[in-house]
């Protein structure tokens, strides 16, 4: 039935007209044979189905009352498969639970029960971390007690088990959050902290005791911390979400669009749960027309389909597939990349095959396009505590590279005794550039900067 299409269209005829020569009407003959049709595609006996629906009630009995042990379950049972993983951990999320991000101190192999409502994130589903790895992680930590910091971590793991590359993927994924240094300080400090826990081991291994007296009067497993690590300053947002995408195939402290959303909403007028609805009625679908519509999302995934390129586009509050014919393909597919953030505009309908909404579109803009273009002011929100000369100093340091632009810049200050706006002279817009919105963020916070829009230009 699936792999015939032409032969079951034959045997319909056959079918039919033996059962009418018995006296059978045409009508239920076609009726029967639709019913054989239907099951060829996929059907099994009773007791099977009975199997299945057995398993399906424990199951379901299982994830309402024990919701954290049943899904932590779930998500070990495919942690190999990213993939998956997204998909339950969006489950998750539906249904209440939070997934806390894995920890050197905390996490097992496997997702695990952290407490109501909550799951931790399993070592063995980050990317670049072997089994070996977590095993000789683990095991030290239950014999030893918790890694204080990045130092004492390289000293008491066998670096050829737990290497640089291993170690780099779990500070991106968050793991070392807890010795309270951010990412981008970690990960600078991994060769020295590796130095001195390959210095460590060749001593232990030759039964030699420190010069100075670095294990004198300290115990074995908590030698005293002997590297200093200078505060660098933190990835920026973006950069800290790619690194988890990397390694655990997801966005896990927060989603890239977020920054974004304040501007989207002078942008876009919906949202992608907003779109689509119930599934229409069957006069209402078909591949004709369709209803004009302009959203913004992160692209997830970019396949073919027949004819047509599909994109898989995010914006948090739902995901909707794009499609592109070949010529919209080619006018934008230098553009079209993964984690981009685009500005979608097109036709939404109902597609029969995918049983979904989805969007014929007309035309990508990538976001950071659409701000240079379009934003009309950068409002910058001076900290209180930064109103003194040096202040002033970096923040004209930061604007004046990047003068010559169209977007008017004005400085919004409020103290315990004064508030108000300050609008800059023509002579500093600006451009408003990536770059240059991560180092204003970095000087005056991410929410101490904000873009307004004019009207929609086209």
């Amino acid at each position: 039935g699936k792999k015939k299409p032409e032969e079951m269209a034959t045997q319909r005829s056959v079918f039919v007209e033996g059962a009418v020569t018995r006296g059978v009407p045409a009508a239920r003959a076609g009726h029967i044979f639709d019913l054989i049709e239907k099951f060829a595609g996929y059907g099994f006996n009773k007791s099977h189905s009975a199997a299945y629906a057995l398993l399906a009630y424990q199951t379901a009995w299982l994830k309402a009352h024990y919701p954290e042990a049943f899904m932590a379950a779930v998500l070990s049972s495919d942690m190999e498969h990213t993939d998956k993983v997204v998909s339950f951990i969006d489950e998750c999320a539906g249904i209440g639970l939070e997934v806390m991000p894995p920890d050197i101190n905390h996490s097992m192999f496997a997702f695990t029960v952290a407490g109501p409502g909550t799951i931790r994130y399993g070592l063995g589903a980050i990317k670049g971390v072997g089994a070996g790895a977590v095993e000789a992680l683990v095991s030290e930590r239950e014999r030893h007690g918790p890694y204080r910091d990045l130092a004492d971590l390289c000293r008491r793991v066998e670096l050829r088990v737990a290497g640089r590359r291993t170690l780099e993927a779990m500070v991106k994924s968050g793991c070392l959050d807890g010795f309270g240094k951010n990412r981008a300080t970690l990960v600078k400090a991994l060769p020295a902290a590796m130095q001195l826990g390959d210095q460590r081991t060749r001593a232990v291994a030759a039964g030699q005791d420190d010069l100075f007296g670095g294990l004198s009067g300290a115990s074995v497993d908590h030698p005293p911390s002997a590297l200093d690590l200078a505060e660098l300053p933190d990835w920026s947002e973006s950069e800290r979400l790619q690194g988890e995408r990397e390694t655990l195939g997801l966005f896990l402290s927060g989603h890239p669009i977020a920054e974004y959303e304040q501007e989207l909403r002078q942008l876009v007028p919906v949202r992608i749960a907003d779109l689509g609805g119930p599934r229409p009625s069957a006069d209402a679908r078909g591949f004709g027309g369709g209803k004009n519509v302009t959203v913004a999302g992160l692209v997830l995934e970019i396949r073919r389909r027949g004819s047509r390129m599909t994109l898989l586009l995010d914006d948090r509050s739902g995901r909707i597939e794009v499609s592109l014919f070949d010529d919209i393909w080619q006018q934008h597919r230098a553009v079209i990349v993964r984690d981009a953030i685009l500005i979608v505009e097109g036709q939404l309908r109902f597609d029969e095959f995918i049983e979904d909404w989805r969007i014929n579109a007309k035309k990508l803009t990538p976001i950071d396009d659409l701000r240079e273009r379009e934003a009309r002011r950068l409002v910058i929100r001076m900290p209180a505590a930064g109103s003194d000369d040096r202040f002033m100093q970096r923040l004209e340091e930061t604007l004046r590279p990047r003068r010559g632009g169209q977007c008017g810049v004005a400085v919004q200050y409020t103290g315990d005794q004064a508030r108000g706006t300050l609008a800059l002279g023509d002579e500093w817009s600006v451009k408003p550039t990536r770059e240059l919105l991560d180092e204003l963020g970095r000087l005056v916070g991410r929410d101490g900067v904000r873009l307004v829009y004019g009207p929609r230009l086209h």
